[in-house]
């Protein structure tokens, strides 16, 4: 039995954040999780290495995380002379793992990459393409494919994430997923290979979650994109939220703890939010009050109806636009700025270095749920250091701006809300 921590004690050392000891910030000992841990190859066979590394212990016992690593020259595509490699940590989403085709994929793009299983899993050997020489996709999806680790942390359930609160926190899967994240970003920077200067970190669902609040706890990162992820958990519709308020007594305990919505005014990694519209894991208002606390620079890209899973959630170019621009002095995307409506126009200004091909408005005048809500585009102009658009009609009660650049990358305003939203 798990012995409790009064709450108005939690709630004054976690929700507040102290900061007297920069090494220690909530549950996480950033002075030891900034170390290298140790680490052991359990096959470096094929292009896709496979690694295991220290976590934080588990029920009073050490455990180890699984890994998969990948970087152009474990692809046997490195240049001559290129020494080093700018590095990017991967984080799956819930009742994801280790994804070989995921590292595969941003070692493609000139990245040494590592993504781990944050489950307490192994999940099955990559098998590769005879034809490209890349794993052949979603082979780690049934679970039934996957190992249970004998020195494994938690599994990633509800229970492991929510039920777990008060008192001890080594059975937190929060914890541990954070703890986990910025021990593979530590050992990824250790290796010879890896630019530990130009690192990122980009999570999906859980993972993207779980990047607010790595990007709000290690500052080494240099980039983040957190796709759908975010906080507000206990609000609005989140689908989280029923298990938030079953807690009771210890709620309050778990937002403080691990909420991002209490991490993420202490980020400054520069971070570029990834959504849809219409996504029921991590609502839009939530989002974008996620994209409100932070107080560093971040940018938006929300897509109508963008779907939500894996493959999809990696999927968008802007993705590696944003980190190439920060690691590998890549092209930025587009700055917008604010939308300002002046009669029947709405006016955003916009800095961009590359050419912009393309803006529309976006609204929805449905209410109810919003995963249920219909969306309507129209055309916009680009002129004069600004997009111009129609006023969004009077019955529109959520709505924002995207641009298009030549590369075909989009970017978008912060989500507007009207009182009847």
């Amino acid at each position: 039995m798990k012995k409790r921590i009064a709450p108005c004690i939690a709630i004054v050392l976690l929700a507040n954040l102290v900061r007297a000891d920069e090494a220690k910030i909530g549950h996480w000992n950033l002075g030891e999780l900034k170390k290298a841990p140790s680490m052991r190859w359990a096959d470096q066979s094929g292009p896709v290495h496979a690694l295991f590394y220290a976590g934080e212990n588990y029920q009073g016992k050490p455990t180890e995380v699984f890994a998969f690593y990948a970087s152009p020259k474990t692809l046997g595509k490195a240049t001559d002379g290129e020494a080093k490699f700018p590095g990017v940590v991967l984080i799956h989403g819930g009742g994801g793992t280790a994804f070989a085709e995921w590292a595969w994929l941003w070692a493609e793009r000139g990245y040494a990459a590592i993504a781990m299983d944050l489950s307490g899993h192994r999940p099955i050997a990559p098998a590769y393409d005879a034809n490209t020489g890349a794993p052949v996709p979603n082979q780690a999806v049934d679970r039934k494919t996957r190992q249970r680790l004998p020195n494994g942390g938690p599994d990633q359930g509800h229970a492991e994430k929510f039920d777990t609160i008060g008192g001890d926190v080594d059975d937190d899967w929060p914890m541990h997923a954070a703890a986990a994240v910025i021990r593979a970003h530590s050992l990824l920077r250790s290796f010879d290979e890896v630019d530990a200067e130009h690192t990122a970190v980009t999570g999906i669902s859980w993972g993207g979650y779980t990047t607010c609040l790595v990007a709000s706890l290690d500052d080494r990162f240099k980039a983040a994109v957190p796709v759908y992820g975010c906080g507000f958990l206990f609000e609005g519709e989140s689908v989280q939220k029923p298990s938030i308020d079953k807690l009771g007594e210890r709620r309050r305990e778990w937002v403080d703890s691990y909420d991002p919505s209490n991490l993420l005014p202490h980020c400054r990694v520069p971070i570029l939010f990834v959504n849809g519209t219409n996504d029921i894991h991590y609502p839009l208002d939530s989002y974008q009050k996620s994209f409100d606390s932070v107080a560093g620079a971040k940018h938006m890209r929300i897509e109508v109806n963008m779907p939500h899973g894996h493959p999809a959630g990696w999927a968008p170019k802007e993705i590696g636009l944003f980190i190439d621009s920060y690691c590998k002095g890549g092209t930025p995307l587009p700055i917008l700025g604010r939308p300002a409506v002046q009669g029947d126009r709405a006016r955003v200004p916009v800095t961009s270095a590359s050419d912009l091909r393309q803006a529309r408005l976006h609204y929805t005048v449905d209410t109810g749920l919003r995963s249920k809500r219909q969306w309507q585009s129209i055309p916009a102009e680009i002129g004069d250091g600004a997009i111009h658009a129609p006023r969004p009609p009077a019955a529109a009660n959520t709505w924002f701006i995207s641009v298009t650049d030549d590369r075909g990358a989009m970017v978008t305003t912060a989500v507007q809300f009207t009182d009847a939203s």
